[in-house]
């Protein structure tokens, strides 16, 4: 079987990357952190991550995107994008969890190493996205990406994972961990800074689901949201 060719899109948070993947291996990465910028780069993303590789959008073979929970605006713009491209394309979609992908790229970060090679299995990888406030979009995950506790959405105070942490050693890592450093500090606790999603981190994952032909339904497929979006007034009118 030949190396798949997979195009991967990572909108989730105010990160906008693509990535170019041909089996396990990154051939090009594009990405920007510049706010509310999606629906401008992504399609110039696209475009500059294929032919930075030297190749063309009809030589792919599928095209991966996160699919949440994340910003509602940005998690719309790239599945929109991904199923755009699925369908004139005529192939395969696929979609990998946000807070999956962090985990399975963050497990080969300096850090988690360390901890690693000090706790061993007792570490757990627990990926944060800023769900306003206090509120927190997370996940709890083992070294090897297997799910120990589901993706939720969890106000965060002093008691929360409290049985989590008394059993394990826990890494926070993502946008939502820097505010929730305080109100977690336990010993069991320990942070990463500067990890952001990246399409990058979705490339092993997506290439299981390719070879495990576990693609998903170009007309149905549907961002996962966790919470249902609120529209905020503004705070000044308009004339």
């Amino acid at each position: 079987m030949t190396k798949p060719l997979i195009l991967h899109i990572e909108t989730a948070t105010d990160i906008c990357s693509v990535a170019l993947s041909e089996g396990d291996q990154q051939l090009s990465l594009v990405e920007s952190d510049q706010e509310r910028s999606h629906a401008i780069l992504l399609n110039q993303f696209v475009r500059q991550a294929v032919a930075e590789a030297g190749l063309t959008l009809k030589q792919l073979d599928g095209v991966a995107v996160s699919k949440g929970p994340g910003s509602y605006t940005g998690l719309r713009i790239g599945v929109s994008t991904a199923k755009g491209l699925s369908y004139a394309l005529e192939i395969p979609l696929l979609a990998s969890g946000t807070l999956e992908n962090m985990a399975s790229g963050t497990a080969t970060h300096p850090e988690v190493i360390r901890l690693a090679a000090s706790f061993g299995d007792q570490l757990l990888l627990c990926p944060m996205l800023d769900a306003r406030r206090m509120e927190v979009y997370a996940g709890f995950y083992t070294l090897n990406n297997t799910v120990f506790r589901k993706v939720s959405a969890d106000i965060i105070d002093g008691d929360s994972y409290r049985e989590i942490l008394a059993t394990h050693q826990v890494c926070f890592f993502g946008n939502g961990a820097g505010k929730c450093k305080e109100a977690l500090a336990h010993p069991h606790a320990h942070f990463i800074d500067g990890v952001d999603p990246s399409a990058s981190s979705m490339i092993k994952l997506v290439l299981k689901r390719y070879q495990q032909q576990q693609f998903e339904d170009v007309a149905y497929f549907e961002p996962f949201y966790l919470k249902d979006f609120i529209a905020t007034i503004p705070k000044k009118k308009v004339l």
